[in-house]
């Protein structure tokens, strides 16, 4: 193998774009910031996200189950701990 390839093949492993965490959007939300948040993450149009959500639930109503999960355990910008999480951890320091 020759040097160019080498360095080719280094430049290309090292220069990989860094994964984001998924959060929801405090930015473009309509709601709770679900599908901004998720087409952020999925580097897709935040409309189609919102479209196959709402399509989810007109024709099998899992797009509102789905929707109303991922608002309580997906975390929003800026924040470390989901809604379900602080609500979890709140109850737990009220019992004590």
């Amino acid at each position: 193998m020759n040097t160019t390839t080498e360095d080719t093949w280094s430049a290309t492993a090292t220069n990989q774009p860094m994964t984001s965490a998924l959060r929801r959007s405090a930015d473009d939300k309509m709601l709770a910031g679900v599908a901004g948040g998720i087409a952020r993450y999925l580097n897709a149009d935040v409309t189609l996200v919102r479209v196959i959500i709402a399509a989810l639930a007109l024709f099998t109503g899992a797009g509102a189950a789905l929707y109303l999960a991922a608002w309580l355990l997906i975390p929003e910008d800026g924040h470390d701990e989901s809604v379900a999480g602080a609500w979890i951890a709140a109850r737990r320091d009220r019992s004590r």
